[in-house]
């Protein structure tokens, strides 16, 4: 077996700072592999090397080696010493943030005004809602939950504490149903959440790092949230085109290029921007891309294949693990299902979320997580500390949908249903606002981007349609400047619904 020439390593702890020596050693060697100064593969020296080169005890380089093979990010090999195993994920556990450290007066950030007004009206029966994010309750599969919930109370015989994963029953399902999308995963790679929301909540206290930076297209839905923003992240918007995100103009916002030119060469990217350069990856200076490939939330578009492997291969490339949000994964209507950024991941760079809110029902608060089994760890005991898992009947109820065919049975009524509402709003826009503003065509999911052609005070378009019974979701509340927009839906209301509303709407503007 050939053996690789161990890391020259000329580095040593500060005694005169008050943190730890493991510590100290253990940030540095993160440092070094995020940095990509030692890629993956590389020989770390033998453990009595390297008491020598940091001047301490055997015993604390056992002490870090061991904190980083509990993380991942080194494994040793019979016969090769001990090598780096993972420079992604893995790289954020040891260190980061825990739950109780966030525990404090003022932790969430307000939403600003026009979020919260409809947050609130939103419960208000008069007013239509042109733009919201939910399923026309009328919509809901009564018959199939009748039997599924008479099954449940035949079956259940208590309701205890379930296990902070999830129940067994419900990560079986899930990690079917993930084969689905591309993805072959175990039960134990699945964590449910109560709600994707709640998963995005965990990633952020228990993943990232107060400082990091959260990439995001512009616009996104993680904008009009102050999820990241509460935990010390800040966001940075990334250009899309028709084909989705723009990975050229990521690569410009990294540093670096997206470094797969030739794979992007046949689609077209956005216009280039003057972007800031990236800083250099430390542990201080996080980095992670939050993307919505399929539906994306608000604009509807569907990232193209070839864009996917792109986005792939520049992460890789960069280092930059992906939270890849599959919320409305299963509400393709239009052409094949794409499939996730996930079923490309050969590294561990993706973690996905999934969610049952929008295919199924938002009230069941139940979305689910598929990541690397240490992840998954890690995001239970923080679950733990939230919520002690997930409601069961809700898991019970899912699992059952998912395992005996219901929810595919559904899903081939739902789509058709949604097609249809879209089909009519598309019609309807184009009767009322051609040559006024322009729009997108999903391929499914709920919403149509709509961009008026000339200047539009959004803002006061917002509170007069509310003055007269329609409730709008401006585009600037998810963008990360002024966009001249608005997020339309068709899956709340009938078409005539929807038509009447919109007829309001080219009446004010």
């Amino acid at each position: 077996m050939i053996r690789s020439t161990p890391l020259d390593i000329n580095w040593e702890p500060d005694r005169s700072s008050g943190e730890p020596i493991t510590e100290q050693i253990v940030g540095f060697m993160c440092a070094r592999i995020s940095s990509g100064d030692w890629p993956i593969g590389s020989r770390l020296p033998s453990q009595r090397v390297l008491a020598e080169r940091f001047g301490v005890n055997r015993s604390t380089i056992i002490a870090a080696i061991g904190e980083l093979a509990d993380y991942g990010i080194v494994e040793g090999r019979h016969g090769a010493g001990t090598r780096i195993a993972s420079n992604t994920w893995s790289l954020m556990l040891p260190g980061a943030p825990d739950w109780a450290d966030y525990v404090s007066s003022g932790f969430f950030k307000a939403n600003n005004d026009t979020i919260q007004t409809i947050n609130r009206l939103e419960f208000d029966r008069s007013k239509t809602r042109l733009g919201t994010g939910e399923l026309d309750p009328r919509l809901f599969p009564r018959d199939m939950w009748r039997r599924v919930a008479g099954e449940a109370a035949a079956e259940i015989s208590s309701l205890g504490y379930p296990p902070p994963e999830g129940l067994d029953v419900l990560r079986e399902a899930i990690a079917a149903h993930m084969e689905a999308w591309g993805i072959s995963c175990t039960p134990g790679q699945v964590l449910v959440s109560s709600g994707a929301l709640q998963a995005l909540q965990m990633i952020s206290v228990s993943l990232l790092s107060a400082g990091s930076t959260v990439y995001a297209e512009a616009p996104s839905y993680i904008k009009s949230l102050q999820v990241f923003q509460s935990a010390g992240m800040k966001l940075a918007g990334v250009p899309m085109d028709e084909h989705g995100l723009d990975v050229d103009a990521l690569g410009r916002l990294m540093g670096g290029g997206s470094q797969c030119e030739g794979m992007t060469a046949a689609v077209p990217s956005a216009p280039q921007t003057s972007l800031p350069p990236r800083a250099k990856a430390t542990r201080e200076n996080d980095a992670v891309l939050y993307t919505i490939p399929t539906n994306h939330n608000p604009t509807g578009i569907t990232m193209s294949e070839p864009r996917r492997r792109a986005l792939i291969a520049s992460c890789v490339a960069n280092r930059l693990p992906i939270i890849e949000d599959c919320a409305y994964q299963d509400l393709i209507f239009d052409g094949d299902t794409p499939h996730t950024l996930k079923s490309f991941d050969e590294t561990g760079m993706v973690i996905t979320l999934g969610s049952a809110s929008k295919a199924l029902a938002p009230g069941l608060r139940i979305g689910w997580i598929v990541a690397d089994e240490r992840i998954v760890q890690r995001l239970a005991d923080v679950k733990m500390q939230m919520d002690y898992g997930a409601s069961t009947l809700s898991q019970w109820v899912f699992a059952r949908f998912l395992s005996s065919g219901l929810y595919d049975e559904y899903m081939v009524s739902l789509r058709m249903q949604l097609r249809r509402r879209r089909d009519a709003a598309l019609e309807t826009l184009e009767r009322l606002f051609a040559g006024r503003a322009h729009w997108n065509v999903p391929r499914g999911g709920f919403y149509v981007w709509l961009t008026f052609d000339d200047p539009v005070r959004t803002g006061r378009l917002f509170q007069r349609a509310i003055e007269h019974g329609v409730l709008l979701n401006p585009g600037d509340i998810y963008d990360f400047e002024g966009d001249n927009s608005l997020r339309l839906s068709y899956s709340y209301t009938t078409p005539e619904e929807f038509a009447a509303a919109a007829e309001t709407l080219a009446s004010l503007v």
